[in-house]
C-alpha cells in the first residue's frame, strides 16, 4: 500500500468548530515543552479564522486556559479522538 503524504493545506483544513484538539508532540518537543500545562492540555475549537494561507483557531482549554494561549495556528494542533491523539 502506498501512503500519500498530506499537503499542508490538507492538514490545516481538516479542523472544525467543536472538535477536540491538543498540541502536536513535534511542536512541543521543538519548543522544549516537556512539562507544564501545554503537553497535557486538551481543548475544544470554538472558532476558526482564515487569513490567506493561515488558519487561527480559538480554543477553550478548560482548566488549563490560564496557562495556555487561546488563539493557536492550526498547524500545531492535533485532533483528539476516542482512540487517542491523531498526530500526523
Amino acid at each position: 500500500m502506498v501512503r500519500r503524504s498530506m499537503s499542508w493545506a490538507d492538514k490545516v483544513q481538516n479542523f472544525e468548530v467543536g472538535q477536540k484538539v491538543a498540541f502536536k508532540a513535534s511542536w512541543l518537543r521543538n519548543t522544549g515543552q516537556y512539562t507544564g500545562a501545554a503537553p497535557f492540555a486538551r481543548g475544544i475549537i470554538k472558532a476558526l479564522k482564515t487569513s490567506g494561507d493561515t488558519t487561527i483557531a480559538t480554543v477553550d482549554w478548560g482548566a488549563a486556559r490560564d496557562e495556555v494561549m487561546e488563539k493557536v495556528n492550526v498547524g500545531i494542533l492535533s485532533k483528539v479522538t476516542a482512540k487517542g491523539i491523531a498526530d500526523e
